[in-house]
């Protein structure tokens, strides 16, 4: 008689449906097409291109998150995020901390203490890439390395939303290389406000993913084309050599490791 050795068999957790999968590639996919128009319109039309495109992102995101990991996170992160994202802006805009002295312009839709409505969902569409990519690679960092992470994303951002004239700095002292316009503290306060945020949705949003649960594929294809698009549209639309490179380089370097993981590494 013989003795036959059991392996089980690893289980892997299933996919989305294919439905559910077209329908959050549709909404990542229009928020890419909505920034690649950005050089090529102007005036009416930008302005609104500029709201779409964040809503229609943080859609995205809020969807990829309910899919991912679900009801939980989802009906916890937007609201988190989002008040959060008011609050420190309301902070920045009358106090001048943690991001400098600026002011928004009455472009960007109604506001609130000064704060335009769509700014919060500006948070909600890059957070949760963030917090997913550290994750993945940062263990007991998570908090450092997702801050990090949303403050060079914020190297693209700032000067795309200043040179439309979404906002205006006050710069006195020393300011984010390659941009004269805006002033370094904004990188430090984002940085600081990234810590924050990153590390209170860590603690109380799900880390286990649901068994049929979306592929990072989404994230991975916002946080390239925010890489890609910087990189081009800075070199060849918007004037700004320096900082296509700088900001590649910075925001490249931090996000590399998370591709090699994401793309190379265990796909659950």
């Amino acid at each position: 008689m013989s003795i036959r050795h059991y392996n089980p068999r690893r289980r892997r957790r299933g996919g989305i449906s294919p439905q559910a999968r077209n329908f959050l590639f549709l909404f990542v996919g229009l928020t890419i097409l909505l920034q690649i128009s950005y050089p090529l319109i102007e005036g009416e039309a930008l302005r609104l291109v500029t709201i779409a495109t964040i809503y229609m992102g943080a859609l995205a995101m809020v969807v990829h998150g309910h899919l991912s990991y679900g009801a939980k996170y989802s009906t916890r992160y937007l609201p988190i995020t989002a008040l959060f994202g008011l609050g420190i802006e309301v902070l920045g805009v009358h106090t001048g901390w943690p991001f400098g002295v600026y002011e928004y312009d009455s472009s960007l839709g109604a506001q609130l203490f000064g704060v335009p409505l769509v700014v919060p969902f500006a948070w909600v569409m890059m957070v949760h890439p963030a917090l997913l990519a550290a994750r993945r690679i940062a263990g007991n960092w998570v908090f450092l390395y997702g801050g990090a992470v949303l403050a060079a994303w914020d190297l693209f951002l700032d000067p795309l939303m200043v040179g439309a004239g979404r906002w205006t700095w006050e710069v006195t002292g020393a300011h984010v290389p390659f941009t004269p316009d805006i002033p370094l503290s904004n990188a430090f306060g984002w940085l600081l406000a990234g810590l924050v945020i990153v590390g209170i949705l860590n603690l109380v949003l799900p880390k286990e993913r649901r068994k049929e649960a979306a592929s990072l594929a989404a994230v991975d294809a916002l946080l390239l084309w925010t890489l890609f698009g910087g990189f081009v549209g800075n070199l060849f639309f918007f004037d700004r050599p320096g900082l296509a490179f700088f900001g590649t380089v910075i925001m490249g370097g931090l996000l590399t490791p998370y591709f090699f993981s994401s793309w190379l590494g265990n796909k659950d």
